[in-house]
């Protein structure tokens, strides 16, 4: 998993949106209304570094694809936003923001990292290692980061949608064994405070906890949140619940995971079916929070030091990463965010587009077919249908369908024939498949 996803998130397209992407008031508080729906999470390496025909290639792509995009507000491409007490940096922060208008978005903030100083560092230093970055801001700088914060708001008027920190890093309490969850209650609290004092219609969600999971079987895991999939980790579902019941107001609930265990897919060797996981832990999080289910990271592998990207071919991991779409969906997810695993160079396994550091770079990848396509046949409010399939192709195949198009996934490694919505076709090992209804 990226656990370095401090995300900052971006919006879809707005109506009646003017050149320079900001729009109108009201298609700004529409966009916000309807919310983010589908999209993916700028990360060190973006559409705004590299060649120049891989930057112009990239740009083309994400225009022809409008979908929620996010960027962090301190790292993954972006500066340290206060190197000092009331001295700002925006510059790298600007130059992402000013992507994503270009592309036909609205920017989201994610509100994370902290600058060094309000974490025990020097003022005007920044330690970049991963051990700094992760570290959450002392209980007497809670104020001067919800300030920060404010001031953010103030910088990009278009944005409507912010999340507060990410995945509770530097909230973690060793004594006792489980997330600090008073802290990061206080730490939110503040910030959305000021971002609604700042601007009414802006729209807050957290806690953005990862909703670990322990393998099926297991003792200790929630009794609330379980299935064939494992449970969910109890101290995930004390800090979801701790934050919901204290927190000074909400627009949406906020949290990420992948479809694996803490163990990794061992346990777990159907990839497939592991990922029923995002279906049950959004119905339960909208039953207990009453509050629309953001994804700001999903996955379906397990982390990079698995091997894994190298390990799965690129047509089991779409096929993998539609059918975790799909579940998502018909949980009644309000936004999912993909984690976008941007590389310099040479082959980019599970990203959206070629590197853009490639002089022949920035053209689409197969999950970017799948988001754009997946994002503009199901945006947000979508009524799924039921659809006929025949009862041998049940076990082998997943299908998501509106009354407009279906979705179809073939979950095997060898060519299957099918029957689904009255029409009979071929479909190649872990084939993607689209049809009109």
């Amino acid at each position: 998993m990226a656990v370095l996803a401090l995300l900052l998130t971006t919006c879809a397209g707005w109506p009646g949106g003017q050149a320079d992407g900001r729009g109108s008031t009201e298609a700004r508080d529409q966009a916000a209304a309807s919310g983010p729906g589908w999209g993916f999470t700028h990360t060190q390496y973006s559409a705004d570094r590299g060649t120049d025909s891989g930057r112009k290639t990239a740009e083309a792509l994400l225009s022809g694809h409008p979908m929620a995009q996010n960027q962090h507000i301190m790292g993954w491409g972006a500066g340290n936003p206060e190197p000092s007490p009331g001295r700002y940096d925006f510059s790298d922060l600007d130059r992402r923001v000013a992507l994503i208008r270009k592309t036909g978005t609205a920017p989201v903030i994610t509100l994370c990292c902290a600058p060094d100083w309000m974490k025990g560092g020097e003022p005007g230093r920044t330690d970049w290692s991963q051990k700094s970055l992760e570290t959450a801001p002392t209980p007497e700088h809670y104020k001067d980061f919800a300030e920060l914060a404010g001031k953010i708001a103030e910088r990009y008027p278009d944005v409507r949608h912010f999340l507060v920190w990410n995945e509770f890093k530097g909230f973690y309490d060793e004594a006792k064994k489980r997330w600090n969850y008073e802290g990061y209650t206080q730490l939110y609290n503040l910030v959305y405070k000021e971002l609604k004092k700042r601007n009414p219609k802006n729209r807050v969600g957290g806690p953005y906890v990862v909703a670990d999971s322990d393998p099926p079987g297991e003792s200790g895991g929630s009794t609330a949140v379980r299935g064939s999939w494992g449970t969910l980790d109890q101290r995930s579902a004390d800090a979801i619940t701790y934050w919901n019941k204290h927190k000074a107001g909400a627009d949406f609930v906020v949290v990420d995971g992948s479809s694996y265990t803490r163990e990794g897919d061992r346990l777990l060797p159907d990839a497939f079916g592991a990922t029923q996981k995002f279906e049950d832990i959004t119905r339960w999080l909208s039953k207990i929070t009453e509050l629309p289910v953001w994804w700001a990271e999903w996955y379906v592998e397990p982390s990079d030091g698995d091997d894994n990207r190298a390990r799965w071919s690129e047509p089991r991991r779409t096929a993998v990463q539609a059918t975790a779409m799909i579940r998502l969906a018909e949980g009644g997810t309000a936004t999912a965010l993909y984690w976008n695993p941007q590389q310099t160079g040479g082959t980019c396994p599970g990203c959206l587009w070629r590197p853009t550091e490639l002089d022949d770079g920035g053209g689409a990848l197969p999950m970017m077919e799948l988001l754009g396509r997946f994002t503009r046949e199901f945006p947000p409010g979508t009524a799924f249908r039921s659809v006929d399939i025949a009862a041998d192709d049940r076990p082998n195949v997943r299908v998501l369908a509106d009354d407009d198009a279906v979705l179809v996934v073939n979950t095997l490694s060898r060519p299957i024939k099918a029957k689904v919505d009255g029409r009979s076709f071929g479909m190649d090992a872990y084939e993607v498949r689209w049809l009109k209804r």
